[in-house]
C-alpha cells in the first residue's frame, strides 16, 4: 500500500501589533515572498483558523489566534544530510554545516534543514541555533544547548562579540594583497520578475551612500589561473555583506548565482524543477555548483565561563579541488 503524502504544518500565532488586521494582509507580512494573489489561495485552500474554522482573506485576525497552513510536502531538492560535530561541551556545540544544507524551512526545504536534522538527533538537547549561513555556504554554525545558553550566545553575535573568519574563491586574480573594505549597503531596488503571480523581488545589496555601514577587511591567501582565495573578516554584519563588498571590488565569489552572474541566472536556478541539472552540469555554466563561501573560523564568549573558545573549520574539499585545478 502506497505511504501518503507527508503534510507540512506552517504555525502562526497571531502578535498583538496584529489584532484586527485583515487575514491576507497579516500573511503577507509573515510570507514575504508570496503574492497577495497566492497569499488568498493559500487562505482559501490550505489554512485552517481557530477552533478549526473556515477564514475569508477579510477576515479579522485577533490576538493569539493560531493559525494553520497544512498542505502536501512537495518533493525536496537533494541536500546532504552529513552534520559534522567540531566543538560540543555541555553548553555549546559548533558543527561544520555543508553547502547545500538549508539552515530552517524554506519554502523548498522542510525536511532536510539543519534546525530539523537537530531536533531529530539531539531530541532532548534544546538545541537552539545562534546565527545564520546561507544555504549554499558551509562551515561552522553555533548551536547553543538550552535557552540560558541560547540567550548569552545570541546576545554576543547581537553586540558583535564574536569573531568570524571566512575563505572564499574569487574570480580573477586581485593585484592586492590585503584590502580594508568600508562600502555602506543597501537593498537594491525591486525589480519586477517575469511571471502574472511573481511579487517584485528585493534580495541583493549593492552599494549606496545611504546604505547601512559596512566594513570587511579581505587577505589573498592563494593565487591561481584566474581564481584566488581569500580570508574575509566582516567587522560588520549586514546581508549578504562578504559577497557584495567582493563583487564590488570585481572579484565575486565562484559560483554566486546572485552576485557573480545576475538576477536572470538567480531566478532561473530558483525556479528550477528538484533534480533538473546535476551538480556537475551547474558547475559547467558558473564555475562550482555552489557559491564558493566557506565559514573558516568562529571565536566567541563561553557562555558559561566567558572564556574564548575558538573553532576552526577545514577548507572543503569541493574548493580545494577547484583551487587545485586552477594553479
Amino acid at each position: 500500500m502506497r505511504k501518503p503524502d507527508p503534510i507540512i504544518e506552517i504555525r502562526f500565532c497571531v502578535e498583538e501589533d496584529f489584532h484586527g488586521q485583515r487575514l491576507d494582509h497579516y500573511l503577507k507580512r509573515k510570507i514575504r515572498r508570496l503574492s497577495r494573489t497566492r497569499i488568498q489561495e493559500v487562505i482559501r485552500t490550505q489554512l485552517v483558523g481557530p477552533g478549526g474554522r473556515t477564514m475569508k482573506p477579510s477576515s479579522p485576525v485577533a490576538t493569539g489566534d493560531e493559525l494553520v497552513i497544512r498542505r502536501p510536502a512537495r518533493p525536496e531538492p537533494p541536500a546532504p544530510s552529513h552534520l559534522p560535530l567540531l566543538y560540543g561541551d555541555d553548553d555549546v556545540r559548533v558543527f561544520d554545516k555543508p553547502a547545500g544544507m538549508a539552515m530552517h524551512a524554506t519554502a523548498r526545504y522542510y525536511f532536510t534543514t539543519m534546525a530539523r536534522l537537530l531536533r531529530e538527533r539531539y531530541p532532548d538537547d534544546g538545541l537552539q541555533i545562534c546565527h545564520r549561513l546561507d544555504r549554499e555556504t558551509s562551515g561552522c554554525v553555533v548551536v547553543a544547548r538550552g535557552k540560558a545558553a541560547a540567550a548569552r550566545l545570541k546576545m554576543a553575535f547581537e553586540q558583535r562579540r564574536v569573531g568570524k573568519t571566512y575563505v572564499a574563491l574569487v574570480r580573477g586574480t586581485p593585484t592586492w594583497d590585503e584590502r580594508d573594505v568600508d562600502l555602506p549597503l543597501a537593498l537594491a531596488p525591486p525589480r519586477h520578475m517575469n511571471g502574472p503571480d511573481r511579487p517584485p523581488m528585493q534580495i541583493r545589496m549593492h552599494v549606496d551612500a545611504a546604505g547601512l555601514s559596512a566594513q570587511t577587511h579581505v587577505r589573498v591567501i592563494a593565487r591561481g589561473r584566474d581564481v584566488a582565495l581569500v580570508e574575509c573578516r566582516p567587522r560588520t554584519g549586514r546581508q549578504h555583506q562578504i559577497r557584495a563588498h567582493l563583487a564590488a571590488l570585481g572579484h565575486p565569489v565562484v559560483g554566486d548565482k546572485l552576485y557573480a552572474h545576475g538576477e536572470d541566472t538567480f531566478v532561473r536556478y530558483c525556479d528550477m524543477a528538484p533534480g533538473a541539472m546535476t551538480d556537475a552540469e551547474i558547475a559547467a555554466e558558473l564555475g562550482m555548483a555552489r557559491q564558493a563561501l566557506h565559514a573558516a573560523r568562529v571565536t566567541f564568549p563561553h557562555p558559561s565561563t566567558g572564556e574564548l573558545v575558538t573553532v576552526d573549520s577545514p577548507l572543503p574539499a569541493d574548493m580545494q579541488a577547484y583551487l587545485d585545478s586552477h594553479r
